[in-house]
């Protein structure tokens, strides 16, 4: 390598370590004000969790989390504003429960049954009742 290319090749190399201590850095996830999930929750698992509700309840993320009072268009994730939050928490519990009391390590075929919140809501805000 030649004394030119060796001096360009250094000087590319700082000006990139200088920038890159400029530039802002991501930051760990660490969930705020979880009650029913554990704390140690990835983002992937949080992400994965509240699409299910999404999808159980056929309603988007402001169904329970309200709005940052600065900023309308953000949500606040850790408020506890809306009454909509503890409800899925009761309903988290007591899934749970009977989970645990009733299906704990029953199998069907190879898989474990549970219920969760579309066994009763089925993309519904509230869970329809079928008269018979």
């Amino acid at each position: 390598m030649n004394y030119k290319t060796s001096i360009t090749l250094l000087v590319v190399i700082a000006i990139g370590l200088i920038l890159s201590a400029f530039m802002p850095q991501q930051q760990e996830f660490k969930a705020k004000n979880l009650k029913v999930l554990p704390k140690d929750i990835s983002k992937d698992e949080i992400d994965e969790v509240m699409e299910g509700f999404k999808v159980a309840l056929g309603v988007k993320c402001s169904f329970c989390h309200a709005s940052q009072p600065n900023d309308p268009k953000k949500l606040d994730f850790a408020s506890d504003t809306k009454p909509e939050k503890e409800i899925a928490r009761k309903m988290m519990r007591m899934t749970a429960k009977i989970n645990k009391k009733y299906f704990h390590n029953q199998k069907e075929n190879g898989m474990t049954l549970n219920i969760s919140c579309m066994t009763c809501h089925n993309g519904n805000k509230e869970p329809k009742t079928i008269l018979l």
